[in-house]
């Protein structure tokens, strides 16, 4: 019989549907999900008894496809697959899939709600409340403000409707997309630097460079109006941390609101747990019950396919 080796510690943590689609069919788990990701020294050692992998942030490499020789499929317990070598899962005729769409709105609304708060100063009030302070912290409103989106697929699309909802001017940057197809959703279409200068507040929806070079580094990031705030729940990757934490402490940026990081969790020294007006969360936007069935039902299904020798929905390019 068929394994699978579950690595993401969510996987069906709200719903027992995605374990029965996998166990009706004969693909029961090797590894049921724990409070963590498995390490990689222990990945190597279980993925040699694998037919499928259902992964979220793990690193699989060539190395770990080399050590897992009856591995059919991977699945990625989420959207995007910067995480597997799909070159190397493609050259040994293994398909990768994953779950489009399954936590785009959870991600928009995650999202926005970070923009909302990073505005307000929401968390920063609670913290001096529940500390026994009574402070009034000023903000802007969002209305008549202009966010950039970098990044306009389905998460985008979605942020550019509650944007616009709160009465905000929408700019779009995205090189996949064409202008006519952003202008279709009442925003604007900019080039990045454009989009950079313009805007007072920026969420980023887009992979990460295969190369790791940052988006945002140094000098886009100084580039960006004074006082703006920065987005991102989408990958840490994206961000030069460094330079964003300086950028905050010298009071350029106005705040930054991040649930993904180049390293998670995040590390005890990193500059950003000392800079001024963050707003840090642990790489969270997908966890909505609603899109963790969806993820979870949605990949389990493929990984049945393709163990019964049929072609995913899903599959990864």
């Amino acid at each position: 019989m068929p394994t699978t080796l579950i690595t993401t510690p969510t996987f069906a943590r709200h719903s027992a549907l995605p374990w029965q689609i996998l166990e009706e069919n004969g693909a029961g788990p090797l590894r049921p999900c724990a409070d963590a990701a498995l390490p990689t020294a222990e990945l190597l050692v279980h993925a040699a008894e694998a037919d499928a992998l259902i992964v979220g942030m793990d690193l699989i490499t060539a190395e770990v496809l080399d050590a897992a020789p009856r591995l059919r499929v991977i699945a990625k317990h989420g959207v995007g697959v910067d995480t597997i070598d799909l070159a190397a899962a493609h050259a040994r005729g293994i398909p990768v899939v994953c779950a489009p769409g399954s936590n785009s709105r959870a991600v928009a609304e995650y999202s926005f709600g970070l923009l909302l708060s990073a505005a307000r100063s929401l968390t920063a009030s609670h913290t001096a409340v529940a500390a026994g302070g009574w402070p009034k912290l000023f903000g802007p409103e969002l209305h008549g403000k202009t966010l950039g989106i970098v990044g306009f697929g389905r998460i985008g699309r979605l942020l550019a409707g509650y944007a616009q909802a709160f009465g905000m001017r929408v700019l779009a940057h995205d090189p996949y997309v064409p202008d006519d197809d952003i202008r279709a959703h009442d925003a604007e279409p900019a080039a990045l630097d454009d989009l950079l200068a313009r805007a007072d507040a920026v969420s980023l929806h887009t992979p990460p460079d295969p190369s790791g070079t940052p988006l945002l580094d140094s000098a886009r990031l100084a580039a960006m109006r004074p006082g703006a705030i920065l987005v991102n729940a989408a990958r840490g990757g994206l961000v030069d941390e460094r330079a964003l934490a300086a950028l905050l402490c010298s009071g350029h940026l106005g705040t930054a609101a991040l649930d993904a990081f180049a390293t998670e969790p995040l590390p005890a020294d990193h500059p950003l747990r000392e800079a001024p007006r963050t707003l840090l969360t642990s790489h969270m936007a997908a966890c909505t019950p609603e899109a963790n069935q969806a993820m979870g039902a949605m990949v389990a299904e493929d990984v049945v396919r393709v163990l019964a020798g049929e072609a995913p929905h899903h599959q990864a390019r």
